[in-house]
């Protein structure tokens, strides 16, 4: 059956599936998981040629780097060779409180960690998490660019940058990949990002891309949002408009069910679309869940099928910003 192409993480990157796994979803960010649940959709990720991994030195303070370091020293080359693999760096804790920090020493110490707690000698894509005003953006491609030659490193790329960053830093060294929240729900980098990476042939990542669950058929509950830090106190999941935000995707879901699939394969789908440098990286931790996305890969829509999803969730739909406003802290805005 036809699918998308294959993503090039980069100008030289390596060539990976249409759609990655965000590893987020291994640790307790969003509920109660087991290494062996988390085990099983790698082993599926395997047999269906899911082969990107995106994780990071925070994801449960290094819980995900150690579950697929554990997986690959259980597999072996076999599974090194398949996946690719993606890690960050930039956060740090001071006095119990999150901190931003893109200093060499810093970057250098947090990469080794990530290295160690993975069980391999090189990353294929090492992301700044999120951005330090205080240090030139160019310093820290400088200090990128020096693990690329260093071999730690096959590319690198930045999180939540504005275009301009983005641009200033590739003058230094090209960049491989942008993280952004991007889905139907976060339209943000259409007005700019994602035009700018694929002229710079650098890749756009699109992390959440089901909208935090809002694009599924199974949007989380209310009684659920408050047993998880992170989104309860973020303005799209408060008591008035997380209903309102399942209401009005329901015109979605209807329209995902009309078409035969799962809604959040469809929003994956329409991803896809947005730009053959487009990748997504969902997570989760149910097996089934995982198995419902991966096809997304093969869905191709027409022109029709994008004004139907436009005239259902048309650009600027959701209730609240997708931060809080101290989430938002160290992302560029600018639009």
């Amino acid at each position: 059956m036809p699918r998308h192409p294959d993503r090039l993480l980069g100008p030289d990157g390596p060539l990976v599936f249409p759609l990655g796994i965000g590893t987020m979803s291994f640790t307790p960010f969003y509920g109660p998981v087991t290494e062996d649940e988390a085990f099983a959709i790698l082993d599926a990720a395997m047999d269906h040629g899911v082969n990107h991994l995106d994780s990071a030195n925070i994801y449960g303070s290094g819980l995900a780097e150690t579950i697929i370091g554990r997986y690959i020293a259980r597999n072996g080359a076999s599974a090194r060779e398949f996946f690719s693999i993606a890690t960050k760096a930039g956060f740090d804790r001071e006095n119990g409180n999150s901190v931003i920090k893109n200093d060499a020493a810093h970057l250098t110490e947090q990469l080794d960690g990530s290295l160690q707690r993975l069980g391999v000698e090189q990353v294929d894509l090492f992301y700044i998490h999120r951005r330090d005003p205080a240090i030139p953006i160019e310093d820290v491609a400088g200090t990128l660019k020096g693990f690329v030659e260093a071999g730690k490193i096959r590319g690198f790329g930045f999180s939540e940058i504005a275009p301009s960053s983005l641009h200033k830093a590739q003058a230094v060294h090209p960049v491989a990949a942008i993280q952004s929240e991007y889905s139907l729900s976060s339209r943000n980098p259409d007005l700019g990002m994602v035009q700018a990476t694929k002229a710079l042939g650098a890749t756009m990542v699109a992390f959440s891309p089901v909208g935090r669950s809002l694009l599924t058929d199974r949007p989380i509950s209310g009684d659920r949002v408050n047993d998880l830090p992170f989104l309860s106190v973020n303005p799209r999941f408060s008591p008035d408009n997380l209903p309102a935000n399942i209401a009005a995707a329901a015109g979605f879901r209807a329209l995902a069910a009309d078409m035969g699939m799962p809604s959040a394969r469809l929003a994956i789908a329409w991803l896809l679309h947005q730009g053959d440098h487009v990748l997504p990286i969902p997570g989760t931790r149910s097996l089934d869940h995982f198995m419902e996305m991966v096809p997304a890969a093969e869905v191709m829509l027409g022109a029709d099928d994008l004004a139907a999803i436009d005239q259902v969730l048309p650009p600027g739909w959701a209730y609240g910003d997708r931060y809080s406003e101290k989430q938002w802290n160290a992302v560029e805005r600018y639009c």
